[in-house]
């Protein structure tokens, strides 16, 4: 009650109250026997968890909550409950409703159905010690609030199993990721097994593939993207990772795209989970061209689709020596000349037509096309009738235009 509110119990005469009081507590053990079987037969499905002693624990805890809210009233007023055991036994409630992945909506039904038979009891009790309507209707009033109190025990309990259970899945999700990406187990064993087993701890069913993206954050308290349970997810790295299974299915890109809005990053190629460490290199790969503005940048892309890139940009200190061999000849020739030739030559490979299909891809006219042609076999002699030196020419020219490079090396 308020400190500034006179509660009705001092009206009610001392005796009376204290026969209230033992007559309440006499009936204690019998009424959460009541409410215990009550529980059970409204939900079956509730463990039955002993003690020590061999008894109910949720026995004693009911037992004792009757008990405690009603010595509450010992002095004729509801002024406070004494401390005990019960909050801690409604806490371990809690937990066990979290362990058992179970929510608390199921644990408020049971309390709200022992509160309404506990206060039946406790009414038919003051009815006949005639104890006046107020103090029974204040009675049922701190009734209520001290179920709130029990609920916020169970609340608290349940809160604190779910973070533990939520720290350890995510230390045995970087587990699996470590050993799916890194290749690293505690023991030699059949790594087939290691990573089965390893998923099963997770509740990850290994996929047939999988597809491996690095993101990159777009704040440094961003939030972690909403993907779903299983998207294998770790944070705690600078550039944050995530393990895809089975990317191909019709709509997870679709999907993904959704969870992953408002970040940037690159999704590896689908690999069997024995490669996922490959299908992260690409995506390594992917986001180091992104960070050089060589791929786009404004969300997560995909590998697969920029191919061409990764494979003509990723070994750039060879292409860079093949192009300078390759293209030496334009070094013969100024800057802006030399860029058309090579523009030119590129067509010329690409197209493998004559001047008229050249110039209509270089939107020039086809003379100027004839007259650049005859120049570079001058620069190259017979070497562009050469498969091999033609497959050359082409790749180097292409991986410069990717990089938006043209002209002399």
């Amino acid at each position: 009650m308020p400190a500034t509110a006179r509660s009705a119990w001092c009206d009610v005469p001392r005796l009376q109250a204290k026969q209230f009081v033992a007559l309440a507590l006499e009936e204690a053990p019998r009424l959460a026997r009541d409410i215990l079987d009550e529980i059970h037969r409204e939900f079956p499905q509730l463990p039955v968890v002993l003690d020590e002693s061999g008894e109910a624990v949720a026995l004693v805890g009911i037992r004792r909550a009757v008990e405690d809210f009603v010595r509450g009233f010992a002095d004729g007023a509801a002024d406070g409950i004494p401390e005990s055991q019960a909050p801690v036994l409604f806490q371990e409630f809690g937990r066990g409703q979290s362990l058992h992945g179970r929510t608390l909506d199921s644990l408020q039904a049971m309390y709200r159905l022992g509160v309404k038979m506990a206060w039946r009891r406790l009414a038919d009790i003051g009815q006949r010690l005639r104890i006046p309507p107020p103090a029974m209707y204040e009675l049922a009033e701190a009734g209520y609030e001290y179920l709130d109190g029990l609920v916020d025990q169970s609340v608290r309990g349940y809160a604190e199993a779910a973070a533990r259970q939520a720290g350890e899945r995510l230390r045995q999700q970087r587990k699996l990721m470590d050993l799916l990406l890194e290749g690293r187990t505690a023991a030699p064993r059949d790594p087939v097994q290691a990573l089965t087993e390893r998923a099963a701890r997770v509740g990850w069913p290994v996929p047939a593939h999988v597809a491996v993206g690095v993101l990159l954050r777009p704040a440094r308290d961003a939030v972690a993207p909403a993907v779903g349970p299983d998207v294998l997810l770790d944070m705690e790295p600078e550039r944050p990772r995530l393990v895809l299974s089975e990317p191909d299915t019709a709509g997870r890109a679709d999907l993904l795209r959704r969870a992953l809005s408002g970040w940037t990053g690159a999704i590896g190629p689908p690999v069997p989970p024995s490669d996922a460490a490959k299908s992260l290199r690409w995506a390594e790969a992917a986001v180091g061209l992104m960070e050089r503005g060589l791929l786009p940048d404004a969300e997560v892309v995909q590998c697969t689709q920029h191919t061409q890139a990764l494979v003509l940009l990723q070994p750039e200190e060879l292409v860079d020596d093949l192009a300078r061999r390759a293209l030496e000849p334009l070094t013969r020739c100024g800057p802006t000349h030399a860029r058309r030739l090579a523009e030119t030559l590129l067509a010329w490979l690409e197209t493998r037509g004559g001047a008229p299909e050249v110039a209509a891809r270089l939107g020039v006219h086809p003379q100027t096309v004839r007259y650049r042609l005859r120049q570079i076999r001058e620069l190259w002699g017979d070497e562009v009738d050469d498969p091999d030196r033609r497959f050359e020419l082409e790749l180097v020219l292409r991986a410069r235009r990717l990089r938006g490079e043209q002209g002399p090396v």
